[in-house]
């Protein structure tokens, strides 16, 4: 990630949310700060992210913010009132957020945010006053102390969105993040993607990953942390978690994709899957 600037991954993403607002309809994922975030100077990338070899991915990254929100929903319908998204990119749920008493933090590198504000600035989207950003560099600072400063207690439960992160981190990271929201009060909750082991690949899958995992490393963001199905559940049971939902691939097709006129689904050959922990 240069200086100033958001991640090459943060940027690929928030282009497909915005071509899948334009492309698919409905859109699994209705977000029209997407839109407005990613302006004509994009138009080349967007034009690249609509075309129809590119509508899996575009339908993955919908289903999987769709997924996430809806576990938020169900968090806030139980009374939680936080709501953390680690590494939150150019996520826009904070300026989609209906529900006033639902406080966000946007925890990410500092540089990341700047130009993340920036651009929200630049596009006239004002801010919300139950937003509060939390810059943190991992190297110099801890989650907990990030959030403490922000103003986040610790005492109360609260929700956590962890998209599109862990496949980047160490196993200690992982399980650092882990134990923190394990420790919040009981309906404390995490919703968050992984990436299966290259190994227990078969060979059409592995030849994608291959391809992705070349795409990344160019961009200077390899994946670096992988799992099965099952060491994934024994990591979250060990961390404390009272339970684990995890959402494959035909699960997914059954809640957001099914009888759609378009056909839009997302692909059988999958290479990770989601995941849900509750306190």
């Amino acid at each position: 990630m240069r200086s100033g600037k958001a991640s090459r991954t943060a940027l690929r993403v928030a282009i497909r949310r915005a071509a899948h607002q334009l492309t698919d309809r409905p859109p699994v994922l209705d977000d029209p700060i997407a839109m407005q975030l990613i302006g004509p100077e994009f138009a080349r990338d967007m034009e690249r992210a609509a075309h129809r070899v590119a509508r899996d991915f575009r339908a993955y990254l919908a289903a999987r913010a769709r997924y996430a929100e809806d576990r938020l929903t169900e968090a806030v319908r139980s009374g939680v009132e936080q709501y953390v998204i680690l590494g939150a990119g150019l996520d826009t749920f904070a300026y989609r957020n209906h529900w006033p008493k639902l406080q966000v933090y946007e925890v990410d590198f500092p540089a990341t945010q700047q130009w993340k504000r920036e651009l929200l600035k630049e596009k006239g989207i004002a801010e919300p006053a139950n937003l509060t950003y939390v810059p943190l560099d991992f190297e110099h600072g801890t989650l907990a102390d990030g959030l403490a400063v922000a103003g986040f207690n610790a005492a109360r439960p609260a929700f956590f969105g962890w998209l599109g992160v862990t496949p980047y981190l160490t196993l200690d990271a992982f399980r650092s993040t882990l134990s923190y929201i394990a420790g919040l009060p009981s309906g404390s909750g995490v919703s968050f993607d992984y990436v299966f082991a290259p190994e227990t690949l078969t060979p059409a899958r592995r030849a994608i990953f291959d391809r992705l995992q070349k795409r990344l490393t160019d961009a200077g963001e390899p994946l670096q942390l992988f799992f099965h199905a099952d060491a994934l559940a024994e990591e979250v049971r060990q961390a404390g978690f009272v339970c684990c939902d995890q959402a494959d691939t035909e699960r997914l097709n059954d809640i957001y994709f099914r009888d759609r006129e378009d056909g839009l689904r997302l692909s059988p050959v999958r290479i990770g899957m989601l995941a849900t922990a509750w306190v």
